[in-house]
This record gives structure tokens, C-alpha cells and sequence, in this order.
């Protein structure tokens, strides 16, 4: 298609980086009470999910991303019943979750209900119908608030939340404060996974500053990448746990656990692509050995925007 018949998208990442993308159809466009969301019909990835300017997944590559952030948390656990899911909204981490045969309860807990219901509507790829599986409990609030409020213990936390923009609803959910919730809500074994922004030659703040505030909460934190190709950067993740760490699993041992504990075919994650997340280049284990900052609430830390 010529490029004059194109609409375009462009994600920014800096005031001199971003990626464009032609657009072949707006299927939805709204600013919530929470956030601005898009459902984009986009030329090369298909549908996309784009909250407060940033693509969060896209039907080409969305099996990348939910895999990677959740099964190597999800395996490192000897034996996850109770999972809690902090945003998420597409129902793909939900997905995830629940292929694992030993979960008997996944809440999913995300702020913006008007995301949920259209993606829901809108995206039944990705989430295949997990919002309506039995084990499943839904709410509409404010995570942080709520895991400070309730004394319930979970096995796995994830945490599928957008950047950390400045007066947008997931800053305050980056800080080690945050953290400390979460270790307080975890089981003996407990395990966290979140995704952990940009491992960017040129944008490194960000990951390297969550990897060092988690390092302050958890004994174990186990940094982790994957090539998500809609992102046009490589993006990072982070597992932490109170006990094993996921970079003790051999490849021979990552795949006989999702032999024995998931359902279905995975696309992307195996014991291979286990161990290659979490192999990182040497420019950026320098960074994350020298990085100091920690995020506090009275010090947040905020993405480029």
C-alpha cells in the first residue's frame, strides 16, 4: 500500500526516537477516567492495544511478552495455586496464568474497568476466554490498596502494568515501597514477575533503577529480556523471589516442567529461550552493578514522555 494512503502512529521514546506504524483502522478510541486507550488496526503487527500513547501488545507478537513475563515466575514456584495479577487488562497474562494446572485462584486486580470491558470485547485473541474460567475473580481497584488492605497470601504476583508516566496510574506501583507490599503478600516461596521497560542501549534509567530497588526487598532478583519486535526496542523484565532463583532452572528442567504443569503449546518460551532471557549483554550488567538509585514514593521514577 502506498505510503500516502497511510494514517499514521507514532510511539515516542525520546524527543529524537520512536517507531512509526501505518495505521489501517482506529477500532476504538476513548480517554477513560484513567488513561487515554486506542485499539489500533495496525500494517505490520495487526491489532494493537495502545494506552497513554504506548503500545502495550499487539496480536502478532503479544505471545512473546505474556510468556516470557509470566512462566518463568510461574515455574519457579515449587507449586502455584494462588496467583494475583496487578493490571493486565487484556486478559493475555490471565491466559498465561491458567494454563498452569496447579492454579486453583487467579485475581486479577486492574484500575481501569473500561480497558478490561473492551479489550474483553474487542480483543478475543488474547484473552481466549479466560475472564469466564471458574477460578477466576475480577475486581476494579486500585492494586497497591489493595494488597495493603487484605491480609490474603498469594503464591505468584504479577505485575503487567504500562510505564511509569507521570500522573498516570502505575507510577506509585515502581517504588520499594510497592515492593514491600507485595513481599508482605507472598507465601514462604513467593515469586514476583513484572515487566521492567526498555533495555535500550540509550534509555537504561528505567531497568536499571528496578532492578536495584527490588535488590533492596527480595533476596533473589533475576533480570530479564526479550526481543519483542513491536516495541523496536529490546524490553526487560525482572523475577523475584524469596526463595529459588529462575537462573537455576536448566533448559532440560524448564522443559520438563511445562510438560508436566502447563496445558497446551507454548510459541516462544521453552527451556532454551529460559535461559537466553536471562543472559544479559555485558554493557548492561555493567550498568545494573553500578546503578544506586532506588524508587521511593517521595522519589518516583518516571519514563520519558
Amino acid at each position: 500500500m502506498p505510503l500516502k494512503n497511510y494514517r499514521w502512529f507514532i510511539e515516542y521514546f525520546s524527543s529524537e526516537e520512536g517507531h512509526l506504524h501505518g495505521i489501517r483502522e482506529v477500532l476504538f478510541s476513548k480517554q477513560t477516567p484513567i488513561q487515554s486507550m486506542d485499539i489500533l488496526q495496525l500494517g505490520s503487527y495487526g491489532k494493537s492495544l495502545v494506552l497513554d500513547g504506548r503500545i502495550q501488545s499487539t496480536s502478532r507478537d503479544e505471545f512473546i511478552y505474556h510468556e516470557v513475563l509470566v512462566h518463568p515466575a510461574m515455574l519457579t514456584h515449587p507449586d502455584p495455586r494462588r496467583v494475583f495479577i496487578v493490571g493486565g487488562g487484556e486478559g493475555a497474562t490471565l491466559r498465561e496464568v491458567l494454563r498452569h494446572r496447579s492454579v486453583e485462584r487467579a485475581l486479577m486486580v486492574d484500575i481501569d474497568e473500561e480497558v478490561v470491558s473492551r479489550c474483553r470485547e474487542l480483543l478475543p485473541e488474547w484473552h481466549q476466554g479466560a475472564f469466564e474460567d471458574p477460578r477466576v475473580e475480577l475486581r476494579y481497584l486500585d492494586a497497591r490498596r489493595y494488597l495493603e488492605e487484605t491480609a490474603e497470601c498469594f503464591d505468584v504476583i504479577v505485575i503487567d502494568i504500562s510505564e511509569p508516566i507521570e500522573e498516570g496510574p502505575a507510577y506509585l506501583l515502581f517504588t520499594k515501597e510497592f515492593y514491600e507490599i507485595v513481599r508482605e503478600r507472598l507465601g514462604p516461596a513467593g515469586v514476583i514477575a513484572l515487566q521492567a521497560g526498555t533495555v535500550s542501549l540509550n534509555d537504561l534509567d528505567c531497568y536499571a533503577a528496578i532492578q536495584r530497588t527490588l535488590a533492596q526487598v527480595f533476596p533473589v532478583v533475576s533480570p530479564a529480556w526479550a526481543s519483542i519486535p513491536s516495541f523496536a526496542l529490546p524490553w526487560g523484565f525482572s523475577v523475584a523471589s524469596k526463595g529459588r532463583d529462575p537462573r537455576s532452572l536448566a533448559p532440560q528442567e524448564v522443559d520438563a516442567l511445562i510438560a508436566s504443569r502447563i496445558r497446551g503449546d507454548l510459541r516462544f518460551y521453552d527451556g532454551i529461550a529460559h535461559q537466553a532471557s536471562f543472559l544479559l549483554p555485558k554493557h548492561i550488567r555493567t550498568r545494573l552493578a553500578n546503578e544506586t538509585r532506588i524508587i521511593e514514593d517521595n522519589h518516583p521514577l518516571f519514563a520519558w514522555t
